[in-house]
């Protein structure tokens, strides 16, 4: 990699065109991504887009009057002092807000780079308008950081709001629901079975971990996402899988206290607390009544005590 005070004004422009051109290029990506549920945003993305390619024609311009046709392609990975920007597939999972806050690391960066560019270039002209994209810049700058603070439109913030419930609290829901309360039949049938905390405390583990393996993998692989809506295969199912270790887990850990009795009455407490968390997420999220919610997850979760400890005691 190069560093920046070794480029000469030849290179400098040939750098600062590539990075419009990704620029431009990356306006398109972030507005064919959000444009069929929030076309607002991706309109202006697009405008963002359309001026990216505004400085390019200028830069382009006084280039060919000072160096001719050919343009070496000198890419921001080649030199030293650029931020290593997420692809538009890790960012995919943030939503609008990630594609926002990577549009304003970008045109800071930008407004730094020519800053920084003008100061060091020895030609009034280049120096002119390598100073005045840097003014653009910080306009730039303003407009996404106004595009965040605004938000969304009411449809597109009720969107967002249903999307997110079915990629992220459906799935999470989904497990931590199976993860509290199919594990209590083992846990507690090895309590009453085995009256010691450790073998207790491995059933426990190995109950919770088994079930989020499951549980992720076969959220991932219900579907891919294309016409339901839910996101990416597999965030859900990491999602999934991990809230279902995290509701096995809640109740197992109390039985890392050596007194059986103790740790029994502790994991049924945090069972409860449990199922009270998994009825307001309903309540919350999933537009259920919150007595119909508790009834629902508490009378499963009581059947599936009651068979653990039945077993347990046989």
């Amino acid at each position: 990699m190069r560093s920046f005070q070794s480029l000469n004004e030849q290179e400098i422009l040939a750098l600062a065109v590539t990075l419009e051109e990704e620029h431009a290029r990356t306006y398109d990506d972030f507005a064919a991504e959000v444009n069929q549920n929030f076309p607002a945003q991706a309109e202006k993305f697009r405008e963002m887009r359309r001026q990216e390619d505004e400085h390019r024609h200028r830069l382009l311009d006084i280039y060919r009057s000072r160096f001719g046709n050919h343009v070496p392609l000198i890419l921001r990975e080649d030199v030293k002092g650029f931020i290593q920007r997420q692809p538009i597939w890790q960012l995919r999972a943030r939503g609008v807000k990630g594609l926002q806050k990577q549009s304003e690391l970008m045109e800071l960066e930008a407004q730094r780079f020519y800053e920084a560019a003008a100061r060091k270039s020895n030609d009034a002209g280049i120096r002119q308008l390598l100073g005045d994209l840097a003014e653009e810049e910080r306009r730039h700058v303003t407009t996404v950081e106004q595009m965040a603070e605004a938000g969304l439109s009411t449809d597109e913030a009720a969107l967002e709001k249903r999307l997110f419930a079915l990629q992220v609290i459906q799935p999470g829901l989904a497990g931590l629901m199976d993860g509290s309360v199919s594990t209590l039949a083992p846990l507690f049938a090895a309590a009453f079975a085995t009256h010691s905390s450790t073998q207790t405390f491995l059933v426990g583990l190995a109950a919770s971990l088994g079930a989020g393996i499951s549980m992720g993998f076969a959220e991932a692989l219900s579907d891919d996402g294309t016409l339901t809506g839910r996101g990416h295969p597999w965030m859900r199912g990491f999602v999934c899988g991990l809230m279902t270790a995290i509701g096995g887990l809640g109740h197992t850990l109390p039985y890392l206290i050596g007194n059986v009795q103790t740790a029994t009455f502790i994991a049924a407490g945090v069972v409860f607390i449990e199922l009270g968390v998994i009825s307001w997420v309903r309540h919350r999220f999933m537009d259920t009544p919150l007595s119909s919610a508790f009834l629902q997850v508490g009378l499963g979760g009581f059947l599936v005590f009651l068979v653990g400890m039945l077993i347990g005691k046989s």
